[in-house]
């Protein structure tokens, strides 16, 4: 089985024992609580849009080692076609969900751990290139969802992971086996854990020679012995436990962050694939940062673009459509959606073959793909909201809209043109006020900022990319200079 359905997802996350706590208190059907279903919806989306003859081309590919049809989330890009389909699909299953579908980190995990344990294994003559291999066969085949964990909670940031003065705020090894490693640490900000059968976690920064018990790469799954998750509020969250469905905009799709625990947790030797090669630790960080920076440029895309039609429908239940500067508006916030969506294009159409054999992203190109993606999603958010009006944020609740006592009041105070229900107005501006202030937020405006490393990272990464003595010396040449 190399593709599972929808249903079929949604059964095998339910059969998983993973430990759950929310509001300080364990939740024992997480699949079914109201605040996290909407993230298990997403996920379940990237299952049934590949069942669908339609999007077969961006869906699916075939698996380099199994030569079997599987889920592009569990691929290995073979071309940089591969990279271009990977950023086309993202935009739809930010189309079709306006929400993070959480499975990017994993496929991004899957390709910079592939290259890198091949490169591990030229110079130290390791294993971790074949233990790669099989255990990517196994998500392959069994279409698994992957959570990528590359984020500690690095506890004070001037300092080293061995100089913390806690050592388990960088998630290390704390004990060698014959049979495998013991772990132990937390990393935070995991997009999309709850909804995993499996983790991988990576190294978080570059490291050196003392750093070493911290340098590991492995795979466990997410109900492994002594894995737990403490899930992370999100603005507006508790709206969905109060039986309304207007009020929380988007009411099928969200995502969920969790704290991933390690308390631990035993890795066998054929799920480890780097253990304490300190000086790969750089070169995993910058590629997988590289493809995460560059997904950027299809999944905000793909939820800009309803935020964009979301604004359109606004300015049209307002009666404003016509107006010069709200038609300015919008093609101003197409211009900014469609600059992420080219160089997304852009990082992918400039890629190379790495010495294993599959593609990597122009790493500058990605660098800039995110660092915009720092920037523009936060003014298309804000035209969406100058262009929607104030009652974004004003609005009063759907249980007074039902309310036999003042609902009639809300219906006529707060009717836009006359041939469409007030109860249609307030869904739309509860989904523009989903998408930049509520739950969604984090899916798209907040995250746009910090996933995948916060702006200085990239800018970094442009610095040490950007080759400025080539450019210096174009400069020299065409001024005759010398020296």
């Amino acid at each position: 089985m190399a593709l599972m359905t929808g249903a079929e997802y949604m059964e095998s996350i339910r059969k998983m024992n993973m430990q759950v706590y929310m509001f300080g208190k364990k939740i024992e059907n997480p699949q079914d609580h109201p605040i996290l279903r909407p993230s298990l919806n997403s996920v379940r989306m990237t299952y049934d849009l590949a069942q669908l003859p339609e999007y077969k081309e961006l869906m699916t590919a075939t698996s380099h080692i199994t030569g079997e049809t599987i889920n592009r989330f569990t691929h290995i890009h073979q071309s940089t076609q591969d990279l271009k389909n990977k950023v086309k699909m993202q935009r739809l299953c930010g189309q079709k969900t306006a929400a993070c579908f959480q499975r990017c980190v994993g496929m991004d995990s899957f390709n910079a751990v592939y290259s890198t344990t091949y490169e591990i294994d030229e110079k130290y003559h390791t294993n971790y290139h074949e233990n790669f291999k099989k255990y990517l066969a196994y998500c392959q085949t069994k279409d698994l969802t992957i959570d990528g964990a590359m984020t500690d909670p690095k506890g004070d940031r001037s300092k080293a992971p061995h100089e913390q003065d806690d050592p388990d705020l960088f998630l290390r090894v704390v004990e060698r086996r014959e049979d495998g490693i013991v772990v132990r640490g937390a990393k935070a900000h995991q997009t999309g854990i709850l909804n995993s059968h499996e983790v991988i976690v990576m190294p978080t920064i570059s490291m050196g020679e003392a750093d070493k018990d911290y340098a590991v790469s492995f795979a466990v799954p997410t109900d492994a012995k002594g894995l737990y998750m403490i899930i992370g509020r999100q603005s507006c969250d508790t709206r969905k436990m109060e039986n309304t469905t207007l009020d929380v905009g988007n009411e099928e799709f969200g995502g969920v962050e969790a704290l991933v625990v390690f308390d631990d947790v035993f890795v066998p030797n054929d799920r480890i694939f780097m253990n304490g090669e300190y000086d790969f630790a750089g070169m995993l960080v910058e590629r997988f940062a590289g493809y995460h920076r560059q997904s950027y440029g299809g999944c905000k895309v793909g939820v800009g673009d309803v935020l964009i039609g979301a604004t359109a429908v606004a300015a049209q239940y307002n009666g404003v459509a016509k107006a010069s500067h709200v038609k300015d508006k919008l093609i101003e916030m197409t211009h900014l959606n469609e600059t992420l969506f080219s160089c997304g294009i852009a990082c992918s159409s400039e890629g190379t073959k790495t010495a294993s054999g599959n593609y990597l992203i122009n790493l500058l190109l990605a660098n800039v793909c995110k660092q915009n993606v720092t920037r523009f999603p936060y003014e298309i958010a804000r035209l969406a909201e100058d262009i929607a009006g104030g009652l974004v944020v004003t609005a009063p609740s759907e249980a007074d809209l039902r309310s036999p006592e003042i609902g009639a009041v809300v219906e006529k105070y707060f009717k836009g043109v006359s041939d469409v229900s007030t109860e249609d107005r307030l869904k739309i501006l509860r989904l523009i006020e989903n998408l930049t202030l509520g739950t969604a937020a984090v899916g798209y405006r907040t995250e746009s900022m910090h996933g995948a490393g916060s702006p200085q990272a990239q800018r970094i990464m442009i610095s040490r990319q950007g080759n400025l003595e080539m450019k210096k010396e174009l400069a020299k040449k065409i001024a005759h200079i010398k020296a």
